[in-house]
C-alpha cells in the first residue's frame, strides 16, 4: 500500500488486546512507535515497532505526559492513536495539547459506559478525552451513542478488532451437547451467576446429558470452585486458561454459548462463539443486541438472577440440529459482514489517511 502513513504511535496499557491490535494495524503503516506500561511479549512484536517508551498511566502520574510530550517530538508521528478514554487518554491528550498531531481514541467499553459514572471528577475527564480526539472509534451503536451524551458533536466510526478469520463451516451433528462459558473470573463477569443457574439445570432432572464448560480464570477462580462445589454440581468441568488452539476447540465442541456481565461492549468472546456455530445466551445489553435477536440468531436472559431456565431454553433450541445449523448459519454471515479483523484493521488505517 503506498498511501499508507509513515509513522504510528499507538498509546495504551499492556494487554492482550492492545498485542492484537499491534500485530494487526503493522502491515498498514510504515513504522510503528508504542507508549506502554509493560512490554509486548516477543511472540507479538511486530517487525516495524521500532520504538517503546515505558509510561505509568495512573492518575498521579503527573510527569508521565511531559515524557510522553518529549517523546513525541523525537518520533513526529503523523497519528497518536489512544486506546481507551480513561487515564490512558488524559496523560496523551495533555502531552498533545498545542500539538497538530491528530489524537484517535479508541474506547473500549468500560472506560465510556462505566467509569464516568463513578463520580463527576471521572466523568469530566473521560468528556474531556473525548473532546480532545480528532476522531473516535466504537466498537457498537450503544457505545456510540454513549460517547456522543458524554461528549456532544464529535467524528465517531463504528470498527472493532473482529475476530482473526471465520473459522470453518461447524459440523453440527458433531456438537457435544456442551455449554462453554470462557469470559474472566472477575465480578463484572457475573460467572458465579451461571453456576447457580447450572445448579437449577442439573437439579431439573432434564438435560442430563449436557455439561458446562467454565474456561478461563480470574481472582474469582477459587471462589467459583468453592460454590461449584458447595451446589453439588457434577457436571461442570473448570478448564483454568487455554491458549487460543484449545478455546477454539472448545467453541467447535458447544452447542451454547452462555455470557452475561454487567456491562460489555462488542465481546470478541461472541464474535468467536458465532463464528464457531454456538448458540449465544447473553445478558440483556444493547451492545449484545445489536448481534443477538432473542429468539431468532440466540438468547437474551432478561434476569441473570434466574438463569437456569434460560439455560433450559437455550439448550432445548441448541440440541435440535436443524435449528442449530440455521442459526448457525446467520451467525457466521454477520461476522462475515461486519467482524473479520483484517477489514476492520483496514478501516482503523483509512481513518489514519483522512485525519492526517
Amino acid at each position: 500500500m503506498t498511501d499508507r502513513i509513515a509513522r504510528l504511535l499507538v498509546v495504551g496499557s499492556a494487554s492482550i488486546h492492545t498485542w492484537r491490535f499491534l500485530s494487526g494495524i503493522a502491515p498498514h503503516v510504515g513504522e510503528l512507535y508504542l507508549a506502554c506500561n509493560g512490554e509486548v511479549p516477543a511472540d507479538k512484536r511486530p517487525a516495524n515497532l521500532k520504538g517503546e517508551l515505558r509510561v505509568d498511566f495512573s492518575l498521579k502520574a503527573w510527569s508521565s505526559a511531559g515524557r510522553l510530550k518529549a517523546w513525541i517530538a523525537e518520533v513526529k508521528p503523523e497519528v497518536v492513536h489512544v486506546h481507551q478514554a480513561n487515564s490512558v487518554a488524559w496523560h496523551a491528550r495533555r502531552a498533545l495539547r498545542g500539538s497538530s498531531i491528530p489524537m484517535l481514541l479508541t474506547a473500549w467499553g468500560s472506560d465510556v459506559l462505566l467509569l464516568p459514572n463513578q463520580n463527576r471528577l471521572m466523568r469530566a475527564m473521560v468528556r474531556g478525552n473525548l473532546q480532545a480526539a480528532a476522531a473516535i472509534t466504537s466498537d457498537s451503536l450503544y457505545m456510540a451513542a454513549k460517547i456522543r451524551e458524554l461528549a456532544g458533536d464529535c467524528r465517531i466510526s463504528l470498527l472493532n478488532y473482529g475476530i482473526d478469520a471465520l473459522p470453518p463451516a461447524p459440523v453440527i451433528d458433531a456438537k457435544k451437547k456442551q455449554v462453554l462459558s470462557c469470559r474472566l473470573h472477575k465480578p463484572l463477569y457475573r460467572i458465579d451467576a451461571i453456576l447457580k443457574g447450572w445448579a437449577e439445570v442439573e437439579s431439573s432432572g432434564r438435560f442430563g446429558d449436557w455439561s458446562l464448560v467454565v474456561a478461563a480464570s480470574g481472582s474469582e477462580t477459587d471462589g467459583l470452585k468453592q460454590l461449584a462445589a458447595a451446589l453439588g454440581l457434577k457436571r461442570v468441568e473448570f478448564t483454568g486458561f487455554v491458549d487460543s488452539a484449545t478455546l477454539g476447540r472448545l467453541y467447535a465442541d458447544s452447542r451454547v454459548f452462555v455470557s452475561v456481565p454487567r456491562s460489555d461492549a462488542t465481546s470478541i468472546s461472541l464474535l468467536e462463539a458465532m463464528g464457531h456455530g454456538c448458540f449465544p445466551l447473553l445478558s440483556n445489553l444493547p451492545a449484545n443486541g445489536e448481534w443477538t435477536i432473542d429468539g431468532l440468531n440466540g438468547a437474551i436472559a432478561e434476569d441473570v438472577g434466574r438463569l437456569g431456565p434460560e439455560l433450559c431454553r437455550a439448550m432445548a433450541r441448541a440440541e435440535d440440529d436443524g435449528a442449530l445449523q440455521a442459526i448457525a448459519e446467520m451467525n457466521r454471515g454477520l461476522v462475515a459482514a461486519k467482524a473479520l479483523h483484517q477489514a476492520n484493521m483496514a478501516g482503523f488505517a483509512a481513518l489514519y489517511r483522512e485525519l492526517v
